[in-house]
């Protein structure tokens, strides 16, 4: 207790002599630790190492550098169905779904579509890319893996052409040896143009016998049929050749000069004018009006058909002409039933083409397109109807073979309009017509028995049916 309060008591009882040397003391002792502090902590700011200057230097160029590699140098972030946090420096797939966490203030991706994704993350771990990182890719990545795709596709394509040009010069000889090893066998590799030279000369020629102007003409029909052909016949002239043939007294130079025009007129609009400025229609007519073979009625019949179709200017002439009153006589004579069938076909092609081209014009509305003028400038029904083709056609109902009868059920259609009052004050086809309904009617159940949905005579019944009812 005593010495307690010795030791409480004890520095209250130094003197304060001694109490100043010591506080002075512990002053100076407190400012040297403070200032070897603070020369320790700005040690670096006041003093400067060239060394550590020049690395510190170095570092901050390299963290640049990182820096603006960062821009092409991109961590492929792979997202997943969830949201997840978008780290600094890393590439977005495209296609993902990115927002920004307002409470957070990170960005944050997903899937926006799973599957589609799903499968084009399986398809980089297949390696379907070319030499690009699965982690990263730059630029330069990319275009050394498109450089090496377009090499390797040219070097593939490059292959298949040597291999494709290989095949060729197995399979075929340079044109070059063709001419030299026809040349030592006197073989002459001849154009179509030039072929169709020499067999026109053939043709005209007066030293050619019968038989070699008949082969001539024969293979000229088969290079005609071209159109580009057929026009070049015109070039040189060899059209006017052809048709001047038709004036020949041997029927079998006719006949076939007859084939050769055909071919040649067929859809070929250049050939036909030319052939209706060279007198090829009058011809043709005068050999159908005249006494000849059938054989050589049947060619001509053949090239005026051609001649006609799509060609209203040629359908002028040939009503100016009196093609209508020839046809008339044509089918009236005995033993032509053939060329009965084939007259109404081509009358029923004439009347049909005008009224396609009346609906057309209609449809576009162009009331005065140049077709249409040319065909309403043709007046085949009122010429029909003065010749009397509405009996003529009626009569020949009564043909056999149902391909005929086909053929004049159509065309009685086609003349409904005109020869109407005509046909109801006709006994003969009201009788015809309801044979032929008895007869297609048993025709077309025996089809259906067969099992056959859709039968020849059906619709040839219900075009028997479809002109009664419009004759009641």
């Amino acid at each position: 207790m005593n010495s307690a309060k010795f030791l409480t008591m004890a520095p209250q009882s130094r003197p304060p002599s001694r109490m100043a040397p010591l506080g002075m003391l512990l002053g100076l002792l407190m400012a040297f630790c403070f200032t070897f502090c603070l020369s320790r902590q700005n040690e670096e700011f006041a003093l400067t190492n060239p060394e550590k200057s020049s690395t510190k230097e170095t570092e901050r160029t390299e963290t640049k550098a990182e820096e603006e590699l960062d821009t092409e140098v991109l961590e492929v972030f792979h997202p997943t169905h969830e949201w997840q946090a978008l780290g600094p420096g890393q590439a977005v797939p495209a296609g993902s779904h990115v927002r920004l966490n307002l409470q957070t203030g990170a960005k944050e991706v997903k899937l926006q579509y799973e599957d589609k994704f799903r499968n084009n993350l399986k398809g980089l771990k297949k390696g379907k890319r070319l030499d690009v990182n699965t982690n990263t890719y730059t630029s330069q990545d990319l275009k050394d893996a498109l450089a090496k795709f377009k090499e390797g596709a040219e070097m593939e394509s490059s292959k298949e052409d040597k291999a494709r040009q290989a095949e060729v010069k197995r399979l075929f000889r340079p044109i070059e040896e063709l001419k030299k090893d026809f040349d030592e066998l006197n073989v002459v590799i001849e154009t179509d143009m030039q072929i169709m030279v020499r067999l026109i000369n053939k043709f005209n020629s007066s030293s050619s016998s019968l038989e070699e102007k008949i082969a001539a003409l024969f293979d000229l029909e088969y290079y005609v049929h071209q159109m580009d052909n057929a026009q070049d016949l015109l070039s040189f002239g060899g059209l006017q050749v052809v048709i001047n043939g038709l004036n020949s007294t041997e029927p079998a130079v006719k006949e076939y000069a007859a084939f050769v025009l055909g071919a040649a007129f067929s859809s070929n609009p250049r050939v036909q004018v030319e052939a209706v400025e060279g007198g090829a229609l009058q011809k043709l007519l005068v050999i159908l009006a005249t006494e000849q073979p059938l054989a050589v009625k049947k060619k001509v019949l053949f090239a005026l058909c051609s001649l006609l179709r799509h060609f209203p200017y040629a359908q002028q002439q040939f009503l100016k002409l009196g093609g209508l009153q020839v046809l008339r006589s044509l089918v009236q004579e005995k033993g032509t039933d053939v060329l009965a069938v084939r007259v109404v076909t081509l009358l029923y092609d004439l009347v049909t083409e005008k009224m396609f081209a009346e609906e057309e014009a209609e449809l576009t509305q162009d009331t005065s397109p140049e077709k249409l003028q040319q065909y309403r400038r043709v007046h085949l029904l009122p010429g029909l109807r003065e010749q009397g083709w509405c009996a003529i056609t009626a009569h020949l109902l009564a043909l056999p073979g149902h391909d005929a009868r086909e053929k004049v059920l159509h065309t009685l259609g086609a003349l409904l309009a005109t020869c109407r009052d005509h046909y109801r004050q006709d006994p003969s086809l009201g009788r015809t017509l309801a044979s032929l309904q008895a007869e297609y009617q048993a025709l077309a159940s025996a089809e259906l028995q067969d099992g056959e949905d859709e039968g020849y005579f059906r619709d040839l019944l219900g075009s028997v049916e479809s002109l009664l009812r419009e004759l009641r």
